[in-house]
């Protein structure tokens, strides 16, 4: 546009923003951050957005909290949800008690900020906070919309939940799945355990992770078609990060081009790794 002598406007710079978010590009996006001030462009709350999701993804939380905490307006619940989410590995209780309260002055009645809170907590073994969660969601009526993964196989949607043994071709699902967790597990994979959100053991968080929703609908893109053929899924909540590398090993693994649509983007697995670059 600059060469055109087009002059870009805020939306402009969100697009922008926004690519720079999703492939890590910090330097480059505080540099397009600058630009837009210097054009004296008025930034709108998306823009904000896309500065705080460029610096949480890239793991720059304290970057993050001071950014939002200086904005000249009000940050709307995706910013603060953003700043939750990325202060997850955290010891920053500062960020998450600021972050949660907030999201629930904004947000009372929505069940992500619940879920979000609650799964954090898991995250670091505080059972007894996850169970008081829960029980405030249940307490306001809040309802969770429940994890679930679609595939279409020859003009057929089928559809997979977590542990799902509804399936009429389950069995044959579940041969492909332990097929997968031996390639994985010769691959030098260790299972990301911290992805399964409940009070059990190790052995047991490994065969949750296995029968997650996306890995199930893979695993059936794998029964059903072969390479050439592109298994396409369409998750309606974040991928699970475990699920996601071993995606990548899938791929690599099976000579099998992946493409799963999330809540949050597309991914597309080829030969070992992802067009998100791990940044989602």
């Amino acid at each position: 546009m600059f060469i055109f002598q087009i002059r870009p406007n805020n939306v402009t710079f969100i697009g922008v923003l926004s690519a720079c978010a999703h492939n890590g590009l910090v330097d480059d996006g505080q540099r397009y951050w600058s630009t837009m001030q210097e054009m004296g462009i008025k930034a709108s709350m998306e823009n904000y957005g896309c500065m705080v999701d460029l610096l949480c993804r890239s793991g720059l939380l304290d970057e993050a909290y001071s950014f939002v905490t200086s904005m000249p307006i009000l940050p709307n619940s995706v910013i603060w949800r953003n700043l939750l989410v990325a202060s997850k590995s955290s010891n920053r209780t500062d960020i998450v008690g600021l972050a949660s309260k907030k999201l629930f002055e904004l947000e009372p009645q929505n069940p992500e900020n619940y879920v979000l809170l609650s799964n954090l907590y898991a995250l670091n073994s505080q059972w007894d906070r996850v169970r008081y969660m829960r029980k405030k969601m249940k307490d306001n009526n809040v309802t969770v919309v429940a994890g679930c993964s679609s595939i279409e196989i020859n003009s057929y949607l089928h559809k997979f939940v977590v542990s799902d043994g509804s399936h009429p071709e389950i069995k044959e699902i579940r041969v492909v799945l332990r097929e997968i967790a031996d390639r994985v597990l010769r691959s030098g994979h260790k299972p990301w355990t911290a992805a399964v959100l409940h009070d059990v053991g190790e052995e047991e968080k490994e065969i949750a992770l296995c029968e997650h929703s996306e890995r199930l609908a893979i695993a059936y893109g794998l029964l059903k078609t072969k390479a050439p053929h592109v298994i396409r899924v369409v998750k309606n909540l974040r991928f699970c990060p475990d699920c996601h590398e071993v995606s990548k090993i899938i791929s690599k693994s099976y000579g099998r081009e992946i493409i799963v649509r999330d809540r949050v983007r597309f991914h597309r697995f080829i030969g070992g790794s992802c067009s998100c670059k791990d940044f989602w």
